[in-house]
């Protein structure tokens, strides 16, 4: 009697993947903080929350561009050892998020505040438009 096998047509990529990658590929990127942007409406406010750990105020800038706002930090460490003057050790981190703005964003009124390394920007929405009315002509036409 012959036993059939169920064909799996991601067998051979999952087999290569574990080749190339072996069986936990995403390993190299554990150890890495990515900061995360959330952008959401709430109150008729478009608000923006930045996780920007170890960043102080004066790392961050925020700017309206192009009717976009630009969010942007840098920061940079630099320590020497006075009994060996050839060592340095340095390090550096850098944020950089761009988030489009809707025609109705009031930038003059942008606010922003850093408070334990979260970055809180609110940019207050101007209200919709009503909808404008269009009358229809009648029509000369006799039946």
């Amino acid at each position: 009697m012959s036993s059939l096998t169920r064909w799996d047509p991601f067998a051979e990529l999952s087999a290569l993947q574990k080749q190339f990658f072996g069986d936990d590929w995403m390993t190299p990127f554990k150890g890495v903080n990515i900061p995360t942007t959330d952008v959401y409406t709430k109150n008729n406010q478009l608000k923006v929350e930045a996780h920007l750990p170890n960043f102080e105020q004066d790392d961050v800038s925020i700017q309206v561009e192009n009717n976009a706002l630009v969010i942007s930090a840098e920061r940079h460490e630099k320590e020497e050892d006075k009994d060996k003057q050839y060592v340095v050790r340095e390090s550096s981190s850098s944020f950089y998020r761009r988030i489009a703005l809707p025609e109705r964003a009031d930038t003059d009124k942008i606010e922003a505040k850093l408070d334990d390394g979260i970055l809180k920007v609110s940019v207050p929405l101007r209200p919709l438009p009503k909808p404008k009315k269009i009358a229809i002509a009648a029509s000369n036409k006799k039946k």
